[in-house]
């Protein structure tokens, strides 16, 4: 008897919420973020690091980190047409980056109850070094685009 085939699912796409947010997000846009995947409780952004993201060690700004993992917290939440916004983050650094390297934040739901969820961001180096590891709490507000 031949195996049964099922067609590929189609990939998630992007929810209106996450499609203005990309359109008017000038903070990325000055960082130079790449929005690599947009999909509903999973995001990918990735950041070049340059000169000027460096502190006075040369190595990358701890709140560039935090920008670029809480802003694939933003994507990965922001599920629907509500409007949703961090209620609170924090991180962990586990290891340093320097210019020239590509960080790359990847988001995922871990648990969304109502109208408050939980996201896991995990921040790696173009060599494959985990950089940080983000927790993203979100609220869904009532308001819609």
């Amino acid at each position: 008897m031949p195996e049964a085939t099922t067609a590929a699912e189609p990939a998630a796409q992007p929810t209106r919420a996450s499609e203005v947010m990309q359109k008017t997000d000038a903070a990325a846009r000055m960082l130079g973020m790449v929005i690599e995947r947009n999909e509903p409780g999973d995001a990918v952004v990735s950041m070049v690091l340059r000169d000027d993201m460096m502190n006075g060690f040369a190595i990358t700004h701890g709140g560039l980190v935090f920008t670029l993992a809480d802003t694939a917290f933003a994507y990965a939440c922001n599920e629907d047409e509500h409007v949703t916004v961090a209620q609170g983050a924090e991180i962990s650094f586990l290891a340093s980056s320097k210019a020239g390297q590509t960080l790359t934040a990847h988001a995922r739901r871990v648990v969304r109850s109502g109208r408050n969820g939980i996201y896991d961001v995990t921040v790696t180096s173009d060599d494959g070094t985990r950089i940080a590891e983000f927790r993203g709490r979100s609220f869904a507000t009532s308001k819609t685009v």
